[in-house]
């Protein structure tokens, strides 16, 4: 078995370096977001590039290290979410068994669960 890592770096600017991608966070497989991540962090860099080029103010870039990270957290509790639902820790007791079954009833009986699991699963806005 190998464990399973998040990590999330803020900010993600050092002067006129901007971080992206698995530079910058790192999210466990079971969500599947890794990609999805790295694409709304290019979006959002490429958007404030453009802003910058057209209107020449830094206002966009200035926000980059500010606007990813609402987005990155959100992907990273879904994904944390899901794994500790999913798999079994070493050492889990009963209870945590329990617990698990729990999490995943909730998703298949009440709406607002189910809503917020798929809003989890397809992505957070990048904006």
């Amino acid at each position: 078995m190998t464990p399973v890592r998040s990590y999330v770096h803020e900010p993600m600017r050092h002067g006129r370096l901007f971080l992206a991608g698995d530079a910058v966070h790192i999210v466990p497989p079971t969500g599947a977001k890794g990609l999805n991540l790295a694409i709304g962090d290019a979006v959002t860099f490429a958007r404030a590039l453009v802003h910058r080029r057209e209107t020449g103010s830094d206002a966009l870039l200035d926000a980059y290290s500010a606007a990813c990270p609402r987005r990155v957290w959100q992907a990273e509790r879904f994904s944390h979410d899901l794994t500790t639902m999913l798999h079994r820790a070493p050492g889990a007791t009963p209870f945590d068994r329990r617990l698990q079954l729990a999490r995943l009833d909730r998703i298949g009986s009440c709406r607002a669960a189910a809503a917020d699991f798929a809003e989890g699963y397809t992505g957070f806005p990048l904006d």
